[in-house]
């Protein structure tokens, strides 16, 4: 193939390489092409040479859907499946989210550096932490496992950001420590270990915590003859032995900084105990040399419990968790009179109008929360003690299966969390959330 080239000025005629050919007849086709040629002296359609489809970007996924709320007003006497008065359910937290079987105790912590609101609550396996700071929208944050084996009695204090856990009939537990501040900014639920624990006791019962002085009891341990073991907290995560005052059983016990009308022991620290058999007032000033002041039982007198002071600490009320079922009575509330401590006066029994069994009650104000197994949370309030000005203003039925006396349902409950919250354990229904209306 040949064309003309134009070099220095003249054209002339040269055959192509094969290259250079291949090049030229591209070039012609395309030329063709534009102009139309072959096409039979019509215009031919334009042809328009494109760029590949540019696939779009998928739009943006949709914002995320609020959290679907459990919250059920106290309406005509019901909230969801739950009889009511007074008071109504934010939420609940069912056992197989909290990674339990069942429950027992529960207490609270609030945050003071982020304002956050949790439940610590007792599993048989374990103690669920649960963000409770959107009541109607409760958070699980992980559950810390059990020290040693399961078991149905498990209790749980805090103090300074710190979260203390025994357990009963569980083997060698001790008392673990876990640092609560670990539960800020968490994203998923987890399994925790504990920072520490205290290894100088093994099974627990119950613990009684100070935090005005810094010390915790544990009580009815496999120690001090099942009485007061008494612990320093002086230095949060490395608890120290304090002492033991060494009673007969003590199931419970609160201890406080005494500020009540006995002036021999203004300022004094006095743990007020529940000994199975009788009621009991300790002084533990020194934990070297412990002291009881007095004792104290009563009539139709079954199984002395738990109780709580009232905030001037004039009166102690007292829960005795089997004189329903041994004397065939309806759910009772004892008062003591303890405003002189070396003789505390027993006053009377506030009855209530169910028959089921008390278990844990709790003192805020002039307000009484108790936990009474199958018929949920009670609350009373009281003015004049000594003239028994007491009554039930207000009710939740965590366990609406039956009011019968058993040892079922509402387990324990914490009213003292700042929004007013309230949270309440039961054994087969799991955590609940409530307030009052």
């Amino acid at each position: 193939m040949s064309r003309w080239v134009e070099r220095r000025g003249v054209r002339v005629w040269r055959s192509l390489n094969q290259s250079e050919a291949s090049s030229f007849v591209v070039a012609v086709l395309l030329a063709m092409m534009l102009v139309g040629c072959g096409g039979g002296g019509t215009n031919p359609e334009p042809v328009v040479i494109t760029s590949p489809p540019v696939t779009p970007p998928p739009p943006p996924p949709p914002p995320p859907e609020p959290p679907t709320s459990s919250a059920q007003p106290c309406e005509d006497g019901q909230a969801d499946e739950f009889a009511c008065q007074g008071i109504s359910l934010r939420s609940r937290v069912q056992f197989d989210e909290l990674g339990g079987e069942s429950g027992n105790d529960i207490w609270g912590w609030h945050d003071a550096d982020t304002d956050h609101e949790y439940a610590l609550m007792g599993l048989n396996n374990g103690t669920a932490f649960v963000d409770i700071s959107d009541p109607d929208n409760p958070v699980f944050l992980g559950r810390l496992p059990t020290q040693s084996a399961n078991s149905t009695w498990r209790d749980i204090k805090v103090y300074q950001n710190y979260a203390y856990v025994v357990a009963d009939h569980a083997g060698a537990h001790g008392m673990q420590v876990f640092d609560l501040t670990r539960l800020r900014d968490q994203s998923a639920p987890q399994e925790f270990t504990a920072d520490t624990v205290y290894g100088d006791i093994e099974n627990t019962h119950n613990l009684a915590i100070n935090e005005d002085t810094g010390f915790i009891y544990a009580l009815l341990s496999n120690t001090c003859d099942a009485g007061l073991h008494m612990i320093d907290l002086s230095i949060p995560n490395n608890p120290q032995f304090a002492g033991c005052h060494m009673t007969v059983r003590t199931h419970d016990s609160q201890c406080v900084v005494y500020a009540g009308t006995d002036s021999d022991y203004i300022d004094r620290e006095l743990c007020f105990s529940s000994n199975e058999d009788h009621f009991e007032v300790v002084d533990v000033t020194e934990k070297s040399s412990p002291m009881t002041i007095s004792s104290l039982t009563y009539e139709q007198q079954a199984y002395v419990h738990q109780g709580w002071l009232t905030e001037d600490h004039q009166y102690f009320l007292l829960g005795d968790e089997l004189d329903e079922l041994t004397f065939d009575q309806m759910t009772r509330t004892h008062v003591i009179d303890i405003s002189d401590l070396d003789a505390p006066a027993y006053l009377y029994a506030f009855e209530h109008e169910t028959q089921a069994t008390d278990h844990n009650l709790y003192v805020l104000g002039n307000r009484v929360f108790q936990a009474n197994y199958s018929v949920g949370l009670r609350v009373l309030e009281f003015d004049n003690l000594a003239s028994q000005e007491m009554t039930e203003i207000a009710f939740f039925d965590t366990f609406p299966q039956h009011n019968d006396v058993s040892q079922t349902g509402a387990w324990s409950v914490y009213p003292y969390l700042p929004s007013g919250n309230i949270i309440v354990s039961d054994m087969q229904y799991g955590l609940f959330v409530l307030s009052l209306d």
